[in-house]
């Protein structure tokens, strides 16, 4: 989400670099772009952050302090208006094509729904681990405000990357089912706790699932985006 506010107190460059500082070493804040000019800044974030947290950034930095304007509004991202589909566009669309290149792979192939769900399973965890090396950075950061492990410790992020993008060439090569599925289990199972836990709490968090490349908010699709990867390893597994 995207937001604008307006700050007092720049009066050159340098300024500007400070507030940028400021609000950058917000966890939540994923960029700042600050203009000592119009003394304006638009902050892009993760999550929610109030008013009197970002007061306190930015006035530690020197005279800076949000304007309380009745003129100036903060401008939320128009993306938060989106419709369902609008939103979700970009899942849904490789969503249906897993299923049909899956399906089309998986033809004539015994047993049918096994093989469906590995290749759909390679499908999933290949692109959605390209989307996510294309900013692993970004990813990392977006990834740590939720999930319980990489809150704990930053370099879960990262090293999360190769783990679904080894699962999915697992996936592909159909390498040892058993400690696979049992892998799978277990990681998504425990990246699924930081997801309900933030739907439950109704936060406003943008989800990692597909990288930095598309705004997706988390939601309870997220939810059944990771669940349904436990179930289809769970139903691999007892096979």
């Amino acid at each position: 989400m995207k937001h604008v506010y307006k700050i007092s107190g720049m009066t050159c460059g340098n300024c500007a670099a400070k507030v940028k500082l400021a609000l950058e070493s917000i966890p939540e804040v994923n960029s700042a772009e600050v203009a000592h000019e119009t003394g304006t800044t638009n902050v892009e974030m993760s999550a929610h952050v109030p008013n009197i947290t970002i007061e306190k950034a930015i006035s530690a930095k020197g005279n800076y302090h949000l304007v309380n304007d009745s003129n100036f509004k903060a401008k939320a991202d128009p993306e938060d208006n989106r419709t369902f589909l609008e939103t979700y566009k970009p899942i849904l669309l490789i969503a249906g094509f897993l299923v049909m290149v899956s399906a089309l792979a998986a033809r004539g192939e015994e047993p049918f729904w096994s093989d469906f769900m590995r290749f759909f399973m390679a499908g999933f965890f290949l692109v959605f681990s390209f989307f996510k090396f294309l900013d692993v950075k970004g990813f990392a950061q977006s990834y740590m405000t939720y999930d319980i492990l990489a809150k704990k410790w930053n370099g879960w992020g990262t090293i999360y990357l190769f783990v679904e993008f080894g699962l999915g060439l697992a996936y592909l090569l159909n390498l040892d089912p058993f400690a696979v599925n049992l892998t799978t289990i277990i990681v998504m199972g425990f990246s699924s706790i930081g997801v309900i836990q933030s739907v439950l709490n109704k936060k406003t968090i943008k989800c990692a699932c597909l990288g930095t490349v598309f705004n997706l908010p988390m939601s309870t699709v997220t939810i059944i985006e990771d669940l349904l990867m436990v179930l289809m390893a769970a139903y691999m597994l007892l096979a």
